[in-house]
């Protein structure tokens, strides 16, 4: 299935500055994908150049621009705390954008579309590892739900444009991500990064002790975020729903959406330990047990993946250490600001 992207395509990466949409668009570069010289290109705007959740100035700048491939990545995220609070605002402006973007590529004849979903869209108490099977089989987790029924409603939307209309539309559902352009805030990030910042935070101030939230048992997988960018340029390479050898269900239907991970998961207490250890604190560690704990466990079932030929490479050995120093780079040039 090789020749589904062209050196003189154009590509539209919708959240290019955003941590996944980077990561895509160094992952085409580096392809040589959206090279002027090639007479392709890698089109990029900002928030101010183009407001995605404004269905008119969308429809309009595929007009303009005229794009043969495009990538959604933007997205409203956070963690638990975030989704929790603004519940409306995570299921409005993901829908708008997702609508935005899919819908209006679809109408402007855009050749392939991906979309990037979240391993949040499956149910709870899934099976572990959870295979794509499991979308719409239970309920899902309280504490994001709002956000995993929009990520839902996009995958819907991709695959109902394909069932009904042949648009080559695919969706990938990522594990969690963490790596380079990574939320650090304190409230409103995930938990890696959130992690990554308590700690370090805790020794530069000298600190005897890091409370966390929850028990600490919960089991979560984690995938770089670089992982994803080539996985993503794996599938637009390699996979076309419309194709008769693509991934099917166990039904033997098509399959719309694959997960992608690393396949291997620990528990948020080792996390913490691996990030305390990189980081260097020696206090501490304690638990709060009254605090949410989630999904119990969240591993993905990845096998379909890897029989397309792709799997993941950077370990967590490699990649949380790369993170704490994306923290320190992002301290340091924020002291250069001021």
């Amino acid at each position: 299935m090789r020749g589904l992207i062209k050196a003189d395509d154009r590509f539209f990466v919708a959240g290019a500055r955003g941590m996944a949409g980077s990561a895509i668009c160094r992952a085409l570069q580096a392809k040589g994908y959206g090279d002027e010289a090639k007479g392709g290109a890698l089109l990029i705007p900002n928030r101010q150049e183009l407001d995605l959740l404004n269905p008119e100035a969308v429809e309009r700048w595929y007009r303009e621009n005229k794009p043969d491939v495009v990538v959604l990545a933007a997205a409203k995220v956070g963690g638990i705390v975030a989704n929790d609070t603004y519940p409306a605002d995570f299921l409005l402006e993901n829908l708008k954008i997702q609508t935005n973007v899919i819908e209006g590529a679809w109408k402007a004849g855009v050749r392939r579309l991906l979309f990037l979903g979240s391993s949040c869209i499956y149910p709870k108490f899934a099976e572990q590892p959870i295979k794509e099977e499991s979308l719409l089989t239970g309920a899902l987790e309280p504490t994001n739900e709002w956000y995993a029924i929009a990520k839902i409603t996009g995958i819907k939307l991709c695959e109902s444009l394909r069932k009904q209309y042949g648009f080559d539309a695919i969706s990938l559902m990522p594990t969690n991500l963490y790596g380079p352009g990574d939320n650090y805030h304190p409230e409103n990030s995930h938990v890696l990064p959130a992690l990554i910042r308590r700690f370090h935070e805790a020794k530069e101030a000298g600190l005897e002790t890091v409370t966390c939230w929850g028990t600490g048992s919960p089991l979560r997988e984690f995938m770089h975020v670089d992982d994803l960018g080539k996985a993503c340029l794996f599938v637009l390479e390699n996979w076309s729903a419309l194709d008769q050898e693509a991934p099917r269900d166990d039904q033997g239907k098509p399959l719309a959406f694959l997960n992608v991970g690393t396949g291997v998961d620990l528990t948020i207490k080792d996390l913490a330990e691996q990030i305390a250890a990189v980081v260097g604190f020696e206090g501490t560690i304690e638990w709060d047990s009254s605090k949410p704990d989630g999904t119990p466990k969240k591993q993905l079932e990845v096998s379909r993946m890897q029989a397309l030929g792709w799997s993941s490479k950077i370990p967590l050995a490699e990649g949380v250490p790369a993170a704490y120093s994306d923290l320190l780079r992002g301290e340091e040039a924020q002291t250069l600001r001021i």
